[in-house]
């Protein structure tokens, strides 16, 4: 493991240890301090965050653009600083921790048996919203990781969220959609962050007037085993509360082939993240290249 690796994962490590122990106000405070921080340096996440509001909100001015962008800073610390406490938290703080809208859709596609895929973007703290749903509604699920460098890293991640009550399986190896398949087919739960296509295999979809590459994992589990297909979004208000909504299911096209289905429904999903990340931008922690002439350096800025 190199220098940095072991750098990476000491700081990490601290994190869970020590930010956990912190008493709720020290940690918001530490958070939005680091936040703040980072957002002066204008790193490269930073400047990533700030051209990809550019898209979302196309008329921002430059002084609206930093606005998001320290705004946007200081949601995804947010997250952090949530993710490192919740093992810490008693079941009662994640139960009145987040206050989703339209659960109904999620409670009764599980109750039809038929097993439900949630599907989200990388807004504001979809760790919280799992754990939410494994001890609220009792129900556990199941939920694919990025393989991370070091693997001590990733060792943490998968520990942290199996913790929370989530079976997660790496992203990389091949054999995760079949597990996934067969815990719909169990009339199961199977969550995924879907904004963000990590395989050469995407779906292009219109994205906010531009082409980006979506997963076709969502809309291929929901046709080949009969789940049915959810969007949530997510966002943070004033308040220690997170907000939430499942919105209404993907259908599955009657007619065309599977890659014309898929295609279909995961434009449906990019439609359905797009509504939610509009209304709040500041809560899309999207610090990558998302949009094709974004990754083609050629194409657009870098």
């Amino acid at each position: 493991m190199s220098a940095a690796d072991r750098l990476t994962d000491a700081l990490y490590g601290a994190g869970w240890s020590t930010v956990k122990r912190l008493p709720e106000p020290v940690a918001v405070r530490l958070g939005r301090t680091i936040a703040d921080l980072a957002w002066k340096q204008r790193g490269k996440g930073v400047q990533r965050l700030e051209a990809n509001y550019a898209r979302v909100v196309p008329d921002a001015t430059p002084e609206r653009l930093a606005e998001l962008s320290r705004a946007g800073m200081r949601s995804y610390l947010r997250y952090w600083m949530e993710s490192f406490r919740l093992p810490a938290w008693s079941a009662e703080r994640v139960r009145t921790g987040f206050d989703p809208k339209d659960v109904h859709h999620l409670t009764d596609g599980l109750a039809s048996g038929r097993g439900v895929v949630l599907a989200l973007p990388h807004l504001a703290n979809w760790d919280l919203a799992g754990a939410w749903v494994t001890t609220e509604l009792r129900t556990p699920f199941t939920t694919v990781a990025e393989r991370l460098k070091p693997e001590t890293l990733y060792d943490r991640f998968v520990a942290y969220r199996e913790g929370l009550g989530m079976e997660v399986l790496p992203h990389s190896g091949g054999s995760a959609f079949g597990t996934l398949a067969r815990r719909l087919r169990d009339g199961g739960l199977v969550c995924l962050v879907a904004d963000r296509d990590l395989s050469a295999s995407g779906v292009e979809v219109d994205f906010f007037g531009e082409t980006a590459r979506m997963p076709a994992g969502p809309a291929l589990l929901a046709q080949q085993t009969g789940a049915l297909l959810l969007p949530v979004t997510l966002w943070y208000d004033d308040s220690p509360v997170m907000k939430g909504r499942v919105h209404p299911p993907v259908d599955v096209p009657e007619s065309g082939t599977r890659a014309e289905k898929t295609s279909v429904m995961t434009q449906a999903l990019a439609d359905a993240f797009a509504s939610g990340i509009a209304e709040h931008p500041e809560d899309w922690h999207m610090l990558q290249r998302l949009w094709l002439a974004d990754l083609d350096p050629a194409k657009g800025p870098s």
